[in-house]
């Protein structure tokens, strides 16, 4: 079992529900996100109800490039390792493509990707020096094709999370580094609560024990819940754009 986890972007939602059940399982924790009272919140109440773990928790915008590598090698330092970063921080928002929204759609690039890319970079520094380790990269169903209006940007950043993704197990393979893409569905979090059109979107529990399954499991890819997006992965994938466009 991965005993150290790191978490990014735990203080709500998907990490936050993720950290629950590796805490539930007697996993120590390192915890971050910019939301450093609702960590600490979090920590008082993990710590309270399985005290024989340690939680460990950082303020980090992960946007701020060299705190990620301070934070992570302190999380390093004060653990004794790190058997697993889970890339989970990230923003949902972004706007139509020539609608003026180019500040907003940049600050998703660089929450999603960019922000990515450094978390990795840390992670993997820490993993080489180890020579063990399991990097888990959070991207989307939405990365499997591009997506139109208000969805563009942010489905093209997880686009580019999975091919980061795929890059890093190549250069992992033969060696003791696994490297996990994790393709979810529509989980009820804030960031899609309020999304009209959110097809076979499961509770917050049900897709976090699905998450934490999958993740367990170190597959090289997992689309999660399994069903329906695994088999729906395929067909979107072998659509013909004139009818992937009626779909969509």
């Amino acid at each position: 079992m991965r005993k150290n986890i790191l978490i990014t972007g735990a203080s709500t939602g998907l990490g936050e529900g993720m950290a629950r059940e590796w805490a539930a399982k007697g996993c120590n924790l390192a915890l971050c996100a910019r939301r450093a009272d609702k960590l600490e919140a979090l920590q008082r109440e993990l710590q309270q109800a399985y005290p024989d773990i340690r939680v460990l928790v950082r303020g980090l915008d992960v946007c701020d490039y060299e705190q990620v590598f301070e934070v992570f090698r302190g999380f390093r330092e004060e653990l004794g390792g790190l058997d697993r970063v889970v890339v989970n921080a990230g923003i949902g928002s972004s706007q139509p493509i020539g609608r003026g929204h180019f500040a907003a759609n940049r600050q998703t690039a660089e929450t999603n990707f960019i922000a990515a890319i450094a978390q990795s970079e840390a992670a993997m520094e820490i993993f080489r020096e180890q020579y063990s380790g399991h990097l888990v990269l959070m991207s989307s169903v939405s990365g499997v094709r591009g997506f139109r209006g208000p969805i563009n940007v942010y489905a093209a950043t997880k686009a580019a999370v999975a091919s980061l993704a795929e890059g890093l197990q190549l250069d992992t393979k033969g060696k003791p580094i696994n490297v996990s893409n994790i393709m979810p569905g529509y989980i009820l979090t804030d960031i899609n609560r309020d999304t009209k059109n959110a097809p076979f979107r499961v509770d917050l529990e049900t897709g976090v024990k699905a998450l934490v399954k999958a993740i367990d499991s170190e597959v090289r890819r997992a689309y999660v819940p399994w069903w329906p997006w695994t088999p729906l992965s395929y067909v979107l994938k072998a659509l013909p754009f004139g009818l992937f466009a009626r779909a969509m």
